[in-house]
């Protein structure tokens, strides 16, 4: 375990600094049973990417619709063309939910007493690392979806045709598939501007508003705690320099700012106040000194999805960072 984690001698400003090995950490066979679980969950998440990225939309084929109400062929053209896109559009949402179990696994294990979230990560760093890639593909999803006006579009006008009921003769057989409950849910999940961080983040408040009995620390510790990992092994060049991937480094500041807006969520005080665990002015700087293009959409994470930053509390200068 000493070659997968190595505590840091030194403590900065009392915050816990650890090395963890997020590219070959294998689960043990206490974290077997929830790894197994997360870890077929996790397997989906690069077609879901695939499948987004891919994502093109009906434009045309909607406009030429609306433009032509009258021209039954052009009707049917675009709701042949959209049917397919809800249908993966379910796709994503259905996945987000199957996200939302595996994360609400790996809280229950890294949070239970009597261990320290500090003593879980030390212990179980497959988890750990399962955590880590649920939040990296949480902020690339959201990247992605950011870039697609269309799906916004798409599924409003599937909702409208449906709800007008104005086709004749057509196959409305995807009313099985997507019902009217289903689609009220979908469309609440898309009109998010990062819906995917916006589960997680309601997933993680509701995991500590149910777990009466579980400190909250407990939980807000284990997000301070990934923070100050990944912060410290991007700005100590003896560990970034262990990565055989320069990803690694960009999955690292995904990390640090996924649960850092987890924090800021689930923390009354959020993350940003004086009185934070986590050394926000720290971790800003080490995305600043990072390639503009790999950070940027990280930095607008931080300013557009958390909680608090325009809180009166949070100091002028980490505002002033963030502008």
């Amino acid at each position: 375990m000493g070659n997968l984690l190595k505590v840091l001698t030194r403590e900065i400003e009392n915050y816990p600094h650890f090395f963890l090995d997020f590219e070959n950490a294998q689960p043990t066979e206490g974290e077997r049973e929830v790894w197994n679980q997360v870890n077929a969950v996790l397997q989906d998440s690069e077609s879901i990417l695939t499948g987004l990225q891919a994502y093109k939309g009906a434009g045309q084929e909607i406009r030429d619709a609306i433009q032509n109400p009258s021209d039954l062929m052009l009707q049917e053209r675009a709701w042949n063309s959209v049917c397919p896109l809800v249908i993966k559009l379910k796709k994503f949402y259905s996945f987000s939910l199957r996200l939302e179990e595996a994360l609400k696994s790996l809280l229950v294990s890294l949070t239970c007493p009597p261990l320290t979230p500090t003593q879980h990560l030390e212990r179980e760093q497959a988890l750990a690392k399962q955590f880590a890639e649920i939040l990296h593909f949480t902020l690339r999803f959201d990247e992605l979806k950011m870039r697609i006006p269309a799906i916004q579009n798409d599924f409003s006008y599937y909702r409208r045709t449906i709800s007008r009921n104005r086709i004749n003769n057509m196959n409305l057989d995807i009313e099985n598939e997507v019902n009217n409950e289903m689609a009220n849910r979908m469309s609440l999940f898309y009109a998010e501007a990062t819906p995917m961080l916006k589960t997680l983040s309601t997933a993680t408040t509701n995991f500590v508003t149910e777990n009466k009995t579980l400190p909250l620390e407990n939980t807000t510790d284990c997000l301070s705690t990934m923070a100050s990992v990944c912060k410290v092994m991007l700005e100590t060049p003896e560990y970034s320099s262990r990565f055989s991937s320069e990803d690694t480094l960009l999955f690292c500041m995904r990390v640090m700012v996924g649960v850092i807006i987890l924090y800021d969520h689930v923390h009354p005080n959020g993350a940003f106040n004086k009185s934070s665990k986590i050394d926000m002015k720290g971790c800003i700087k080490v995305l600043k000194d990072q390639p503009a293009d790999n950070v940027e959409g990280l930095l607008n994470a931080l300013k557009f999805t958390t909680k608090h930053l325009n809180d009166e509390s949070t100091p002028k200068n980490i505002r002033t960072m963030l502008q």
